[in-house]
C-alpha cells in the first residue's frame, strides 16, 4: 500500500496544494513552523478521518476559512482508490471512498492503517489512563471493526447511564430496575471489549519488548499490564459501588476504567524510567504498533516519522535506520529542519528518497 498523491485545500497553513510522492521514502525538510508536520497531519487525517494534533476537527482549516477538504489517491494491491474528506464549518463531516460517502466515519477506520511516531510525544506514558486506553483502542480498531463498533456502542450506554445518575440526583427519584437495564447492557458489550483487549495484550506484550531491546543500550526488561474491572466479579463490582455512582452521579466502574501499565524492571517507567528509557518505550510501542496492524491484516501501515533527528540521540537512529535499510517497513514519509542531515541519513543506507522542501505553505519536490 502507499499513497500516490495527496491534494489539500484550506487544510491548516496550506491554502492550495498537489504533491506526487515516492511510493518509498519522502523527506520533508524545511525550517520549523513552515508545515512539515502539517502534511504528515493531513495524511493521518485522509487515514483516520481525524487529526493527530488538534481533537477538533474545525482547528484544521485555515485561519480565517470555514472550510477544509482533502483528497488522496491510494493504491492497495492493484486497485487505486480515491479518498476524500471534508469539512465545512456547521455541517456533517464529509468522507468519500471512490465517490462514495460513508454512512459513519468508523466505516473507513482500518481500510488505509497509518502509524506516527512523534518521539516528543510521550504523553501516552506520562499522562493518565485515558491516554493509554485512547492509543491502544485505535490500535485495535484498525484492525477489527466489530471491537470499534463495540467501543461506541459501550460509551453510548455509559453516557446514558450517566445521564439517569444525574436525574436520580436532581429529581430526588430512584429506579434501581431502569439502572440495571444500563447495567446489564454495560456488562454484556463490556465484557466483549476486556476479551479483546486481554487477547490483544497477550500479542503485543512479546512486540513491545522485543523492540525496545534493539533500540536501548541497557539491558533493563520492561513489561506491558493490563488491567480491569472485568477480570473480577463484575455483576458484584456494579452491587458495591451503587451508592457510589448515586453521590458522584458517574459510573465508576467498567471497562472505561481499565489500564495499561508501562513497567521496567516490575517499576512504573513513568515514575522511574529516564527520559532516555521513556522514550526507547514509546518508539517500541510505536513500532509493535505497525508489527501488530501488518500480522492481523497482511498490509504494511504507512509509516510517518516526525521530527525524529532531532528528538533521538544517534544509537536510536542508527537501530531505526537499519530497520528501514532492511525494507521492513512500506511507505515512510520523514520530517527533518536540516537537510544535509536527512541526505548523510539515507545515503548511510542506501536507499532512495524523494525530498521536498518546505516553505510557508509551499512544496518543491527537489
Amino acid at each position: 500500500m502507499h499513497l500516490e498523491s495527496i491534494g489539500l485545500n484550506n487544510f491548516k497553513n496550506y491554502e492550495s496544494l498537489k504533491i506526487d510522492f515516492s511510493k518509498e521514502i519522502n523527506c520533508l525538510v524545511g525550517k520549523n513552523g513552515s508545515g512539515k508536520t502539517n502534511l504528515l497531519d493531513a495524511i493521518y487525517y485522509l487515514c483516520i478521518t481525524k487529526s493527530a494534533f488538534n481533537p477538533q476537527d474545525v482547528q484544521c482549516a485555515l485561519h480565517g476559512q470555514d472550510y477544509f477538504s482533502l483528497r488522496g489517491k491510494i493504491i492497495l494491491g492493484d486497485r487505486t482508490h480515491t479518498l476524500v474528506c471534508g469539512l465545512q464549518l456547521g455541517k456533517k463531516k464529509l468522507i468519500k471512498l471512490d465517490e462514495k460517502p460513508y454512512k459513519k466515519a468508523s466505516e473507513h477506520i482500518g481500510k488505509f492503517p497509518v502509524v506516527l511516531i512523534a518521539p516528543n510525544d510521550t504523553d501516552v506514558i506520562r499522562n493518565g489512563s485515558e491516554d493509554r486506553r485512547r492509543f491502544f483502542d485505535g490500535i485495535i480498531s484498525q484492525t477489527s471493526q466489530s471491537y470499534l463498533n463495540d467501543l461506541i456502542q459501550y460509551n453510548h450506554v455509559l453516557k446514558q447511564r450517566n445521564s439517569l445518575l444525574k436525574q436520580f440526583a436532581d429529581r430526588d427519584f430512584f429506579d434501581a430496575a431502569l439502572l440495571q437495564q444500563y447495567t446489564d447492557q454495560l456488562i454484556e458489550i463490556g465484557q466483549r471489549i476486556y476479551e479483546v483487549r486481554k487477547g490483544f495484550t497477550q500479542a503485543f506484550r512479546p512486540l513491545v519488548q522485543k523492540h525496545y531491546a534493539l533500540l536501548s543500550e541497557e539491558s533493563e526488561q520492561v513489561d506491558l499490564q493490563y488491567e480491569s474491572d472485568f477480570g473480577h466479579d463484575i455483576a458484584a463490582l456494579f452491587k458495591q459501588n451503587q451508592k457510589k455512582d448515586l453521590i458522584l452521579k458517574r459510573t465508576n466502574v467498567g471497562i472505561h476504567k481499565d489500564e495499561f501499565l508501562f513497567e521496567m524492571e516490575g517499576e512504573l517507567i513513568k515514575k522511574f524510567g529516564s527520559q532516555g528509557q521513556q522514550k526507547s518505550y514509546l518508539i517500541a510501542l510505536k513500532l509493535a504498533h505497525f508489527d501488530y496492524i501488518f500480522t492481523e491484516t497482511e498490509i504494511k501501515p504507512m509509516l510517518l516519522l516526525d521530527d525524529i533527528f532531532d528528538k533521538l540521540d544517534d544509537f536510536r537512529i542508527t537501530k531505526l535506520m537499519e530497520m528501514v535499510a532492511s525494507d521492513a517497513f512500506g511507505q515512510i514519509f520523514v520530517t527533518d529542519a536540516r537537510p544535509e542531515r536527512s541526505q548523510k541519513i539515507f545515503e548511510a543506507i542506501g536507499h532512495e528518497v524523494k525530498f521536498f522542501e518546505v516553505e510557508g505553505g509551499e512544496i518543491e519536490a527537489k
